[in-house]
């Protein structure tokens, strides 16, 4: 099924979505990847205030290549979600509900997924230049020093993902795998 989502995600929209489920998003959301997460952890374990605020918000995997002359950002595609995986579940007690990437994710980030009415989205690897011209404004908003890797808030248009965890347990990988076994 198709569908268009304003961000952010509520757990109402979160426990609407499916496996296989096409989304395209629009609205704002953040990019994080190893580096930002570790030190949003590090927040949390040190009581200090968190750069971002996790509420029902989503976080994109993906480390952008420098924007060219009048563009909003450079090639934007998605890293491997399972990097992330050793944060994923203390974000989504925290209120994350959204989380985009590409890859499979560990059976700890997947139970948390449904225990937190989150969803895991993936956005298709080896497009990233085509994806970026689907995000309208990027700002970086922490930890600059990490470069690539700093935390931004980007607002996208229209940005296309497909559900591969949904909070029903639903998985996209295994039931792909086990639709093409038989």
């Amino acid at each position: 099924m198709e569908k268009r989502i304003k961000l952010p995600i509520t757990k109402d929209i979160a426990d609407q979505l499916k496996i296989g489920d096409y989304v395209y998003l629009s609205g704002e959301m953040y990019v994080a990847r190893d580096a930002a997460h570790k030190r949003i952890i590090e927040c949390i374990e040190n009581n200090e205030e968190l750069p971002i605020q996790l509420m029902n918000e989503t976080i994109y995997y993906m480390g952008p290549s420098p924007a060219r002359d009048k563009q909003v950002i450079g090639s934007a595609g998605p890293t491997t979600s399972s990097r992330m995986d050793k944060y994923a579940t203390t974000l989504m007690d925290l209120g994350l509900k959204g989380m985009v990437g590409k890859g499979k994710r560990s059976q700890e980030v997947l139970e948390s997924i449904v225990k937190n009415h989150a969803v895991y989205f993936a956005a298709i690897g080896g497009e990233g230049a085509l994806l970026s011209k689907k995000i309208v404004k990027s700002q970086v908003i922490a930890y600059d020093d990490l470069g690539a890797e700093a935390i931004r808030r980007i607002e996208v248009e229209d940005f296309p993902v497909i559900v591969v965890a949904d909070n029903q347990g639903g998985n996209l990988y295994e039931e792909a795998v086990k639709k093409y076994m038989r």
